[in-house]
């Protein structure tokens, strides 16, 4: 077994035994991991609070060569969530965010931008009094970093620019993968029709520079039609609806 060294981002844990735990990690230098924390459970170990959901640590930890655990050996907190009990949904939204990282990607498959964002996203939401935006450019992100982005400037079906439909909506094709043109429209199945401002959100969602934007006010219209479309990506790529999905109702825009 080769020992490796990572940053790393607590997804979950579970009992192994009486003493130990297997902790569920992302890690920046090489993805998701499944880590065996022998003696975590008792009063003096080597993890301290290093292994607490959510926590951002630094690890050690040896590589097995075959499919078992790896081993953890050393945990060290580097930066803990802490939320006010006033802000309920900003933990709701990092529950959240953890839960897709943990089901949508694989073993050992690193992606670092990915990493990023999400250590991002959760700092952001201690202290976010509207975690929605924040969730939404999450996922959005998300979708683009796995290579499962919707196209929002070209039409799926025949690479012209996405032009207007009747009354000024967008069609998007939630099987297509993306926006579709009047003369692509008909004959598609699980297509949407959008406001163009639903699009214009859609477009700033996905533009890793647009974090100023969470600010501005987003009209209960196009909040439904932008989480309806999200919904419906996210539960056809894991095969169901998300544990959380149910919170994200309570996330104040």
């Amino acid at each position: 077994m080769s020992s490796e060294k990572a940053v790393a981002l607590v997804l979950r844990t579970h009992d192994f035994s009486e003493s130990s735990v297997v902790a569920h990690l992302y890690t920046r230098e090489f993805g998701k991991i499944r880590v065996l924390a022998k003696g975590a459970k008792r009063p003096k170990n080597p993890f301290d609070f290093a292994l607490d959901l959510l926590a951002l640590c630094r690890i050690v930890f040896l590589r097995k060569s075959t499919e078992g655990l790896d081993l953890l050996t050393e945990a060290k907190l580097l930066r803990r969530f802490r939320v006010e009990r006033e802000n309920l949904p900003g933990l709701y939204g990092a529950y959240y965010v953890v839960e897709l990282l943990h089901a949508l990607t694989h073993d050992y498959d690193p992606n670092p931008p990915l990493f990023d964002l999400a250590v991002e996203t959760i700092s952001a939401l201690q202290n976010q009094p509207r975690p929605a935006w924040r969730v939404a450019r999450f996922e959005w992100q998300l979708l683009d970093l796995l290579g499962h982005g919707p196209s929002l400037e070209v039409c799926v079906g025949c690479g012209e620019p996405i032009g207007q439909g009747e009354q000024g909506r967008l069609y998007f094709g939630l099987q297509d993968g993306g926006g579709l043109c009047p003369r692509c429209r008909p004959g598609r199945r699980n297509v949407v029709t959008l406001k163009a401002e639903t699009w214009r959100v859609m477009r700033a969602l996905a533009s890793p520079g647009e974090e100023a934007a969470e600010g501005r006010e987003i009209p209960p219209p196009i909040r439904g039609e932008l989480r309806g479309v999200l919904n419906q990506l996210i539960c056809h790529l894991l095969g169901q609806r998300p544990r959380m999905h149910e919170y994200l109702a309570m996330l104040p825009w």
